[in-house]
């Protein structure tokens, strides 16, 4: 099993790519793998407290449907993993948003950080 860090930049807004991030950090972070989850510009709407904004947010409810873990679900088991969730500020800046709209456990900081913490590990851009 690889012990690098696995790192998902998460760009897109999108119902579908966001929902793959976690399904990807929670697998991953399952199989003891650290695993950061870096999301900007419109794809910071998967950490806030209300994601439903998220384009095609209404794919969620066919998702839990079809017998599959919905995003907010995801995103508990992600966190109760350990994946570590950030945020770029300047990427959340740009698109506007709010830092006190994010999820208690999401930290704001650069594309450094990110980067830093992955190290040599894999990256993974949805």
């Amino acid at each position: 099993m690889p012990s690098e860090p696995l790192g998902i930049l998460l760009i897109s807004g999108t119902h579908d790519r966001a929902h793959y991030a976690f399904v990807l950090a929670s697998g991953a972070a399952a199989l003891g793998r650290t695993v950061v989850l870096f999301a900007t510009n419109t794809g910071c709407r998967a950490l806030m407290r209300d994601w439903t904004a998220l384009e095609n947010s209404e794919r969620d409810a066919r998702v839990r449907e079809a017998g599959v873990a919905g995003l907010e679900e995801l995103r508990e088991a992600a966190l109760e993993l350990g994946v570590r969730p950030i945020v770029c500020e300047a990427g959340m800046r740009s698109e506007g948003f709010d830092s006190g709209a994010l999820l208690p456990e999401v930290e704001v900081a650069g594309v450094a950080t990110f980067l830093s913490a992955v190290g040599a590990g894999q990256i993974v851009t949805l």
